[in-house]
């Protein structure tokens, strides 16, 4: 990963996955109160529009939208993550042998291209409980935006129902 280069574009859009250093682990849902204050906390100080969230015990998928002429998600992820940190009861705080600190050290960045790129990890991002098998439905996993785009009329209630469906921009 050395030629690894980040894109930072203002008022950009971006799809991120966020990781647990233990996959093994279900802390994300089990402190999702936490989860919520925080992304709610970070918000508030440095604001971005949330396009989509799901959350699963061990890893998150995002689309954020960043206000025009701000590229900085990276200090938004670490205010996100310190506080998550610090909201824990001490002996959680510690990683795969006795680290210090819950997550992987890297997170996956995509600055998406257009609107068909957008789609596709919308419905990815969606999709993700039932592709790692956490439900049968979609619709069943109560840790997604996918319950306010069936609100706003984005999928109906049933999308992607079956785990073994095509499912648009699913790998």
């Amino acid at each position: 990963m050395p030629n690894y280069r980040r894109a930072w574009v203002p008022g950009g859009t971006y799809f991120f996955t966020v990781n647990l250093q233990d996959r093994r682990s279900d802390l994300l849902v089990r402190q999702i109160a936490l989860l919520r204050r925080v992304v709610a906390l970070t918000k508030e100080r440095h604001p971005f529009a949330i396009d989509a969230w799901v959350v699963l015990p061990e890893h998150m998928h995002c689309l954020w939208t960043l206000p025009p002429g701000d590229s900085d998600y990276a200090t938004r992820w670490m205010v996100l993550k310190q506080l998550f940190c610090r909201g824990l009861p001490l002996a959680a705080r510690f990683g795969k042998r006795g680290e210090a600190g819950i997550w992987q050290r890297r997170y996956w960045e995509h600055l998406i291209r257009d609107e068909d790129d957008f789609q596709r990890h919308f419905d990815y991002l969606h999709f993700n409980p039932a592709k790692h098998g956490w439900v049968e439905r979609v619709e069943d996993w109560p840790y997604s935006s996918f319950h306010r785009a069936v609100r706003e009329g984005i999928y109906p209630l049933g999308w992607a129902g079956d785990r073994d469906a095509e499912v648009p921009g699913g790998d």
